[in-house]
C-alpha cells in the first residue's frame, strides 16, 4: 500500500510541476498542437496518479492481493509510457513516439479492468 501512495503522490507532484512548466515555460515556444499534447499528458498523469491512490485505498480494504498489485503497476506503467511519450513528442516532434503512446493507453485500460476484477473477486 505504501508504495502506491508514494507512486501516486510523486506522479501527482510531477503532473502539477509539468503543468506549470508547460503553462509558464513552453507557452510560445511549442506549437499549439504541442501544447495540446503536453496538456493531455498532464491530464492523464494526474488522473492516474489519483488512480494509484485509489489502488492504495483498495489495498487497505482488501489487502495486497495479486490483482491489486498488478493494477497499481499497470497504472504506473501507463503513466510512464503514455504521458512520458507525449511529453517527449510535444518537445521533440518525433512522430514515431505516437506509436508507443497507445501501449500506455492499453496499460491504463488493463488497470481499470483489474480494478473491476479485484472488487468482484474480493468483495464479500
Amino acid at each position: 500500500m505504501k508504495k502506491f501512495i508514494i507512486f501516486g503522490a510523486v506522479n501527482g507532484f510531477l503532473s502539477v510541476a509539468f503543468g506549470a512548466f508547460g503553462a509558464h515555460i513552453l507557452e510560445g515556444r511549442v506549437s499549439e498542437y504541442g501544447m495540446d499534447i503536453w496538456q493531455k499528458a498532464v491530464t492523464y498523469q494526474m488522473s492516474h496518479a489519483l488512480a494509484l491512490l485509489f489502488v492504495a485505498l483498495l489495498v487497505s480494504r482488501y489487502g495486497m492481493q495479486s490483482l491489486l498489485k498488478w493494477t497499481g503497476y499497470a497504472f504506473l506503467f501507463g503513466i510512464i509510457v503514455f504521458s512520458g511519450s507525449l511529453y517527449i513528442l510535444a518537445l521533440t516532434k518525433i512522430s514515431m513516439l505516437g506509436a508507443i503512446t497507445p501501449i500506455g493507453g492499453i496499460s491504463f485500460l488493463v488497470g481499470w479492468i483489474l480494478v473491476i476484477q479485484s472488487v468482484l473477486k474480493y468483495e464479500k
